[in-house]
């Protein structure tokens, strides 16, 4: 596996419980910044193979971006963990959003 993929993998096994990161993020903090898109598909990919807490990564404007029984399914886990979801289907980022330097 690549290192980059393995970096990746890495960030999202270390998102704590209660918090989410978004697909650019977990990219930039990987060392590739305009790699989003390559974070989703590994998670896609990827997820149960290294059991990583899929869940707990969603899009920059703080909202789920998969679809039918699957987001239901994220949504649920992310509700399990006590991450508030507003009406507009979207997460605070500025309360919710896993800062490592802080939350460490």
């Amino acid at each position: 596996m690549q290192e980059f993929s393995q970096r990746i993998i890495a960030i999202i096994s270390a998102i704590p419980i209660g918090k989410v990161a978004t697909y650019g993020q977990i990219a930039a903090m990987a060392g590739q910044p305009r790699s989003a898109r390559q974070v989703a598909r590994l998670l896609h990919s990827s997820s149960n193979k290294y059991d990583l807490p899929w869940h707990r990564v969603i899009n920059a404007q703080g909202g789920i971006s998969l679809t039918g029984s699957q987001a239901e399914k994220q949504r649920k886990k992310l509700l399990d963990e006590g991450i508030e979801i507003s009406s507009a289907d979207r997460i605070d980022l500025t309360v919710f959003q896993w800062q490592p330097n802080r939350d460490d």
